[in-house]
């Protein structure tokens, strides 16, 4: 069983996460700004699908991107390099954060293949904006001729980032966003990504799952931290493609 949660009613501790679905939590509440700093304050999400209740969610592991452990392959150090120099050049290609959220959200919640729906609704939709009109919400978007062609938008709180979808309508552009976001956190001390769940494509990116008690020891910290103000492309071009950290090893007897 798990808690139904009203309005007012006080998310449940993690601890008591199911095993099977893995990781849910809870059923009910909404999508208010409070609400939702509330479950990010505690290691909490929310998912679910067009007919359900709103389901909120701690996943055990938790799948992490480290700042410093974000894999730039060959490719696309070429694309972005391409793409800094038209930054500031012919301006064919922009890299910017923060000027069309709504856009962003509604790019992720478009079809994909080999998927069938979305997960994020109207009501997430509205709940997300909500948040980035009280600053804690932030989306990487990628201009190709003046054209939305790809993007990736996600939580802030103090020092923690919380990664929530991205979208391309041309090869690579997502992960374009998503560079640009983990170099612009990096350079601004946030350690970690919390990516939710683990998929393959996170893990080429260099995501890693990692125990849920490790993973709330790192967010109760960082969210103490200030908030980041100033979101702004890094300049690839004066500041380098920072390189990945060398993976830790495992020592051996």
């Amino acid at each position: 069983m798990i808690a139904w949660l009203n309005i007012d009613t006080p998310f449940p501790d993690v601890s008591r996460a199911l095993k099977d679905p893995a990781g849910l939590l809870a059923a009910g509440a909404d999508l208010s700004p409070p609400r939702l700093l509330e479950a990010y304050r505690q290691g909490i999400f929310p998912w679910f699908s067009e007919g359900q209740p709103i389901l909120w969610w701690s996943t055990d592991p938790r799948m992490v991107l480290r700042t410093d452990r974000f894999t730039v392959s060959d490719s696309l150090k070429k694309t972005l390099r391409r793409i800094e120099r038209s930054r500031h050049g012919d301006r064919l290609w922009q890299v910017t954060f923060d000027t069309v959220f709504e856009q962003v959200m509604r790019g992720c919640a478009g079809p994909r293949r080999h998927e069938q729906g979305t997960w994020i609704s109207p009501e997430i939709i509205e709940g997300y904006t909500g948040l980035h009109q009280a600053g804690y919400a932030h989306s990487s978007e990628v201009w190709l001729n003046g054209e939305l062609v790809g993007g990736a938008y996600g939580v802030a709180i103090g020092r923690m980032f919380y990664g929530e979808s991205m979208f391309a309508r041309v090869s690579d552009a997502s992960k374009v966003a998503l560079a640009h976001l983990v170099f612009f956190l990096r350079s601004h001390g946030v350690e970690m990504i919390d990516c939710q769940q683990e998929t393959s494509h996170l893990a080429s990116l260099g995501a890693r799952p990692i125990p849920r008690d490790d993973f709330l020891r790192h967010l109760r910290g960082a969210i103490r931290e200030p908030q980041i103000h100033g979101w702004q492309p890094l300049n690839l071009l004066e500041t380098g493609i920072p390189p990945a950290a060398p993976a830790a090893r495992v020592a051996r007897a």
